[in-house]
């Protein structure tokens, strides 16, 4: 499966999404530190003040680990978050699949390169042209992972490998299946390649090739 593709210029609207959906709300039951666990945090702080300069500096947390594959990410970008990068790559991939079995390339078109775009309306006027339509229930996303990322002086870039359950279904002007099944789950797996400029503010990643994994 080639064109079913990608994601992310929304990345910014995906990941504030996904990171105030688990980490945004209180659930009302926290409980209050008694005096005397509040003094013993405050000593056990002083003792590491007295240990390393770096408690001087703030309480800001080191950076997350990332991957092997993810690591010339991390390299060029010192606040790259692989973790988030992927909250937002598996939303972007089912909001690009669903959009190109439905045909509404416009609702996409700003995460898409211009190669990928052109591949993508090739196919659905070709669909069109035979008079077809295409059905598909996206049930999730099993898995998702870097497996390959290249920097260049001008941008960074993010192979990444998607294994997820789909029902697709093709059925012709009269409603008749003409491929897959409507009663059976498939496993899909795909390799999608997104890029972003390394100089950009903009956290934005454009898909720029797409193919089917291995």
């Amino acid at each position: 499966m080639d064109p079913v593709l990608l994601f992310f210029a929304g990345l910014t609207a995906f990941i504030l999404f996904r990171l105030m959906s688990v980490m945004g709300t209180r659930s009302g039951h926290e409980q209050r530190h008694d005096l005397d666990s509040i003094q013993a945090k405050s000593a056990a702080h002083e003792r590491q003040v007295d240990d390393t300069d770096k408690d001087r500096h703030g309480d800001a947390a080191p950076p997350t680990p990332v991957s092997t594959n993810a690591r010339v990410l991390r390299d060029a970008d010192p606040a790259f978050d692989e973790s988030e990068y992927l909250a937002g790559a598996r939303a972007a991939y089912e909001m690009i699949v669903e959009a190109f079995a439905s045909g509404d390339l416009r609702s996409i078109r700003a995460y898409l390169s211009d190669s990928v775009y052109d591949a993508f309306k090739s196919a659905v006027v070709a669909r069109e042209d035979a008079e077809q339509s295409a059905d598909l229930k996206f049930i999730g996303v099993d898995h998702a992972a870097i497996v390959d990322s290249q920097v260049d002086r001008e941008r960074m870039r993010a192979t990444t490998e998607f294994t997820s359950n789909q029902v697709r279904v093709t059925r012709d002007k009269a409603g008749n299946v003409v491929d897959g099944d409507p009663n059976r789950i498939e496993l899909v797996k795909d390799r999608w390649t997104f890029s972003k400029k390394r100089s950009s503010r903009d956290p934005n990643w454009i898909l720029v090739a797409t193919g089917g994994a291995a």
